[in-house]
């Protein structure tokens, strides 16, 4: 076995049916009274109940957290929550509700407990991002990782059958590039094919049954796997194409990932042949079937997009695309080159199954 430095990252994680009921006392825990609770337009409902079991520890609701995080938008929550005399934040949602607690946090220093209803992973991760002037400029922090993630199956049971299958891919997404990382372990490696694997075995059963209780428990299961390998090690050329698609672009952020996500690996497998064979394994696919073709047929089987054209980018953005992603790289098994990201990003827009 190769040296290794391994740091766990800080965090309290309560899980199972029903957790939502200790968010009152988790509150007191992390020693705050006053909680601006965080959401996105849609899931107020969801916010306006979380507000109810706080009681007299919540300030108020903030309601329009979006994709991406625009700068805009997490100037007027901050605003907000320094208004309200808030000292914490809760951020009820996915992905975009969960950035625009960190964004708070990056500035203010407000501790976070993070109530998860997909399966982004971004509340396991010290990782922010804010879109400036068509731009998604990311980051680290330990000041935007949450203090306490609280998961719950139950409130996943609502979310729709496309949206979980694109958003367990997006999951799928973080372990697979950590396998291949330039800063990756042994327990990284035991977390991301844990995770894959679990993830892998829910997909298919949610197409089949949207509010089967142990398949969303597998699901969150991995994703709370897979967002922690996130969290821990650097990412690699599919989070820096996806960062640049999203960001740029405005394409939705899970389903970007989906997409991009099979050919992404198609361009590593030469360079990183034990993470695929580990991939493969944890989906329990032939010898014959590559890494990259069962990402793709997991998503395609199970009604997920497989094209960038479906998401909404069009054939002249993929040279704008193709630069911006050769700009500031991220570490990656395989040179950057622009021929063959040219190729991958073509395929990706048409929707191709890998070679």
């Amino acid at each position: 076995m190769h040296a290794f430095v391994h740091s766990p990252l800080p965090g309290r994680v309560v899980f199972g049916a029903g957790s939502l009921q200790q968010l009152s006392a988790e509150i007191v825990a992390m020693g705050c009274t006053r909680a601006l609770v965080l959401c996105t337009p849609e899931q107020y409902a969801l916010a306006q109940r979380v507000s109810e079991l706080l009681g007299d520890k919540s300030v108020g609701i903030f309601d329009r957290a979006v994709m991406h995080v625009p700068l805009e938008t997490a100037q007027q929550a901050r605003a907000l929550a320094q208004e309200l005399g808030a000292d914490c934040a809760v951020a009820v949602g996915g992905g975009s509700t969960t950035g625009l607690g960190k964004a708070i946090a990056l500035e203010s220093g407000l501790p976070i407990l993070a109530i998860p209803t997909t399966y982004a992973g971004s509340e396991m991760t010290p990782i922010y991002g804010i879109t400036e002037n068509g731009l998604k400029k990311t980051g680290r922090d330990a000041r935007v990782l949450p203090r306490t993630v609280i998961y719950d199956p139950e409130l996943s049971y609502s979310l729709p059958v496309d949206l979980s299958v694109t958003s367990a891919i997006n999951a799928i997404a973080h372990a697979a590039e950590g396998l291949y990382a330039v800063d990756g372990n042994p327990i990284i490696d035991l977390m991301a094919v844990e995770g894959i694997a679990a993830l892998g075995r829910a997909i298919p059963r949610l197409t089949l049954e949207a509010q089967d209780p142990s398949a969303r428990n597998d699901a969150l299961y991995g994703a709370w796997l897979c967002g922690s390998v996130l969290g821990q090690v650097g990412m690699a050329l599919h989070h820096k194409l996806c960062h640049t698609l999203g960001g740029s672009f405005n394409l939705p952020h899970a389903q970007t990932h989906t997409v991009v996500l099979p050919h992404a690996l198609a361009y590593n497998a030469s360079a990183a042949p034990r993470a695929m064979q580990r991939i493969q394994s944890a989906l329990g696919v032939p010898g014959t079937v590559s890494a990259a073709q069962a990402v793709y047929d997991l998503a395609h089987d199970n009604g997920a997009p497989t094209s960038l054209r479906e998401l909404g980018l069009q054939e002249h953005d993929l040279h704008k695309a193709l630069e911006i992603a050769l700009q500031n790289q991220y570490p990656n098994p395989r040179p950057l080159m622009r021929e063959p990201l040219l190729a991958l990003l073509q395929d990706a827009l048409e929707g191709r199954r890998p070679h």
